[in-house]
This record gives structure tokens, sequence and C-alpha cells, in this order.
């Protein structure tokens, strides 16, 4: 059997990940969203296509479901597909903004999700400006407890600026506080709606290099109570572990799962399949669902888009390593969307 905690590292690990993002719809106006969701949003993908969606991917070798939004709790067929995932043996993640986690949402959760992600962007005030929404902090608060008596294993995802590194210890010690069991420090990407509102608050890499020595404290403070996990890449391990980034796969073959050569795996609420993050550049997408399922897509793919996507590596490696130098981390889904444009 597997313990919460067991399950927080194991779904942080090495995993084969499929993103999905079923809708744009949200209740907020973030001023970091990267996909511009909202109100106003309709787009939605319909559950036919996603089982098709997840059966493929299964098939090529994917193991974890994560949902985004958009709001994925705003998604209407949000159960269905969490057990088709599971179904499928595939474990299950969300991320949420938090404001939605009444009793009767989350108990339908209950028994469906591995892992909940849950978004707080550092003190109150500061939460509710990053979300547009006065009060927003006070929702998630009375949410946590809502998921903290459910059972459901969960953590909180911060949003590293380049003003707000002090208000992480002030997270890390709500996290431990509310019974979250991981902090994931995710560094701001100028995408979306955060171009448009948030010029200049990108991370440098010596404000990514001082928020990965206070993971380390925060490690220490607080033990195996809390997983602390900072999406950016030592600058050493760019040069030690160059294979790693690079990607090479010459020695698999073409009919290798997709899961081999391609993580994590995206889908866009239009439908379009990209690899790596949200947004990428599109000229590097694999298809998309409403007009050819995954599996045919992975085939073409294979043979037509792998090399492509291959020397997208090779830049992005080249130009990781040009700043190296100067900076103790580097920020590797920034420096591959900056070589696939």
């Amino acid at each position: 059997m597997t313990t919460n905690d067991e399950q927080c590292v194991t779904l942080t690990g090495h995993s084969r990940i499929v993103q999905v993002h079923p809708t744009r719809r949200c209740n907020l106006m973030c001023r970091h969203c990267y996909s511009k969701s909202g109100p106003k949003e309709r787009d939605v993908l319909e559950l036919p296509l996603l089982r098709t969606f997840l059966r493929d991917a299964r098939a090529e070798g994917y193991d974890v479901m994560g949902l985004s939004g958009g709001e994925p709790l705003l998604y209407p067929h949000i159960g269905e597909l969490l057990d088709d995932a599971r179904a499928r043996g595939m474990r299950t993640t969300a991320t949420t903004n938090g404001t939605l986690l009444t009793e009767e949402r989350v108990a339908e959760l209950v028994g469906r999700l591995d892992l909940l992600a849950v978004s707080c962007d550092g003190v109150p005030d500061s939460h509710d400006r990053m979300r547009a929404s006065p009060g927003a902090f006070a929702k998630l608060d009375t949410g946590l407890e809502v998921l903290r008596d459910s059972g459901i294993p969960y953590g909180l995802i911060f949003t590293l600026t380049q003003h707000n590194l002090d208000e992480l210890p002030w997270v890390a010690e709500f996290a431990v506080r509310k019974g979250a069991r991981l902090l994931q420090i995710h560094p701001l990407e100028e995408t979306g709606r955060a171009e448009e509102v948030l010029e200049g608050q990108r991370p440098d890499g010596t404000e990514g290099g001082y928020a990965f020595l206070l993971a380390h404290e925060i490690r220490k403070r607080f033990g195996s109570d809390l997983v602390v996990q900072v999406d950016l890449v030592a600058s050493r391990h760019l040069r030690e572990q160059s294979e790693r980034f690079v990607g090479s796969h010459a020695e698999l073959h073409d009919d290798a799962p997709l899961a081999e050569l391609l993580e994590p795996l995206i889908v866009e609420p239009d439908g379009a399949v990209v690899p790596f993050q949200y947004g990428f550049p599109r000229a590097h997408a694999l298809g998309n669902l409403r007009r050819a399922p995954l599996a045919q897509m992975a085939v073409h793919w294979k043979l037509k888009g792998r090399d492509a996507l291959a020397a997208v590596r090779r830049r992005a490696h080249r130009g990781a390593l040009a700043s190296s130098d100067e900076t103790p981390v580097s920020n590797w889904y920034e420096a591959m969307r900056r070589a696939a444009s």
C-alpha cells in the first residue's frame, strides 16, 4: 500500500505524464495565467475525444494523467475522465486555484485523484493580487480545510517571480500547517496573460539560485513533513548530465513507445497536442485530436517530427550552457521554448 507521502514523491519523480487541459473556462482571471483563461472562455474538449486519447496515450506508455486548465473543477466531465484514466491503470493529478473546494466538489474527487496541486501565490494580500480577486485567499484557506478532511493527498504550487522570494518561507509554513505534503516552486512564465501584465517579473538566474538555496533550507527545517520541488535546473547538471537534456534516442527504434521519446505530452483546450509545455510553438505540434487520434499522430511524429525536436533540444542545451557560467540555475523548458521559436 502506498502512503500519502510516497504518492507525492512518486508523482513528482520519473513518470510518463500527459497533461490535459480540457477547458479554458475559469472562475478567476489570474494575472499570471499562461492560457488566458477566464469566466467568459468556453473552449472545451469533448469526453469521447479525451477517452480515445487516453486509450492511445496508455498504449504509448504514458502512466500519469494530469488535469489543468482553465480550472479543471469546472470541466463538466471531470469525474468520468478521472475514472477512465484510473481504469486504464494511470495515476491521476489535477491543479486547481483552490477557490472551488467545497465539500460537494471534493467528495466527487475522493478515490479518483492520487494528488491535487493547489496554487498559493504568497501571503494573503499577494495571493489576492496575483489572482485579481479580493477574497481568493480566504476561499483557498477554507477549501484546504475541506481537502485535508477528505484524505486526498495534496500539495501547494508557488509561482516564483523576481520579487516574491521573501514570501516563500511563509508559504512553506502555511503548507505544513494545512497538511500539504508537497511544495512545488514554479518560476513565472511570461506567456499568456503574464506576458501582458507581468512584464519583467520573470525570475532571473540569480533569483532562481536563491530559490534553490532557500528550498534547501526549507527541506532541512521540515524534513519528511514536506517534499520541496523547484522547477529549475542547476547549471552544473547541464554540463555533467548533457545526455539527459539533449535526449539522444538514436538507439530506440521507430516502434518504441512515444513516452520513451517525448514527455510530458500536452493536450490544449482546442485539441492541439504539443510537447513539453502549454503554448509550445505549434510548428512542433504532433497534430490536433479533432483531426486525428494520438495513435496516428505518434506514427507520423516518430517518422517526421522526432529529428526536428531533437535539433531543438540541442539548440536549447547550447544556449543554456552558454549562460551557465553567469547563472547558477536554468529554466530548461523556457530554453526549449526559445530554441523552438
